[in-house]
């Protein structure tokens, strides 16, 4: 298949070469960051686009989401895709999606799990959004880049998804991480914390796979000094997104809120810039209730 690809930074370039490892010719633009290895290099993204049957978006947030479609869509054939896999508010997806389909053009928002590593090794879980015919169109491209795609409705949907997923994981994430400080304080062994936890009904992703104690279950970043996977920047801006939805929706979610203040303070007036979300545990070890 031919493929446009426009947004090849951390996320973008593993999946743009994953794309062409598997025998598809791919076409990439990046005014920041250079093409992978097997991706041919455009001068544009107008130019990555044209005559592509898909073209996939891999980009910061909405306002550049909307700005890079309204270049694209008039260069893309009829009939083509925009599968845009950016994580941006839902009503910049929605209206990215009009656009395409005014054109002539199909549209799948389908925003990904699976952070950096998952990207690189090809297994991201897929949220997506758009007509079952789109959604059809790219399932061979999702087979590439994931291991599993879910269509969840239609467009728009595929962010709804990934912005109530990554609000339970912020919020189940400052959970665990409390958990760990508040056991040290009371003198419990992390190990002895992890073994009861991890089989019991405090039982979570958090724990269990991406674990934020060091040296404690399946290797995580915080066995890596908390070099990013997923970073705490990232996570604060997801959890914006569910508080923007949230007040768009007139939703309560008092958690989330919560959540999205902790990450908030951690990112913008402590360490957390550039450290991975999980790194809220030495946050948390450092500072005394109040």
């Amino acid at each position: 298949m031919k493929i446009g690809f426009i947004g090849l930074g951390n996320m973008g370039a593993p999946m743009a070469a994953n794309l062409a490892a598997a025998g598809h010719e791919v076409m990439g633009f990046d005014p920041s960051a250079p093409c992978p290895e097997g991706v041919s290099a455009a001068a544009s993204g107008a130019e990555a686009a044209k005559d592509a049957q898909v073209v996939i978006t891999m980009l910061p947030n909405g306002a550049i989401l909307r700005d890079v479609a309204h270049s694209l869509h008039p260069e893309m054939m009829a009939g083509a895709v925009h599968l845009d896999c950016s994580t941006v508010d839902v009503e910049s997806a929605r209206a990215v999606a009009e656009a395409a389909l005014a054109a002539g053009l199909g549209a799948v928002d389908a925003p990904v799990s699976g952070g950096v590593g998952g990207a690189a090794a090809g297994t991201l879980t897929f949220m997506a959004g758009g007509s079952e015919d789109s959604f059809a169109t790219c399932a061979p491209l999702f087979d590439v880049m994931g291991q599993k795609a879910v269509h969840c409705g239609a467009i728009g949907a595929g962010q709804a998804a990934k912005i109530c997923n990554n609000m339970i994981l912020g919020i189940t994430m400052i959970g665990t991480c409390e958990a760990f400080a508040l056991a040290d304080k009371l003198g419990l062994d992390r190990q002895a914390m992890f073994d009861v936890v991890s089989t019991s009904s405090g039982y979570s992703w958090s724990m269990n796979a991406y674990c934020p104690a060091p040296g404690i279950g399946p290797t995580s970043p915080a066995d890596n000094g908390y070099t990013p996977g997923f970073a705490a920047e990232l996570m604060l801006k997801d959890l914006r997104l569910s508080q923007q939805a949230a007040e768009a929706s007139d939703a309560d979610t008092p958690l989330g809120a919560a959540a999205t203040a902790l990450y908030a303070a951690f990112v913008e007036d402590e360490d957390g810039l550039g450290r991975d979300f999980s790194a809220m545990l030495p946050r948390f070890e450092a500072r005394r209730r109040g």
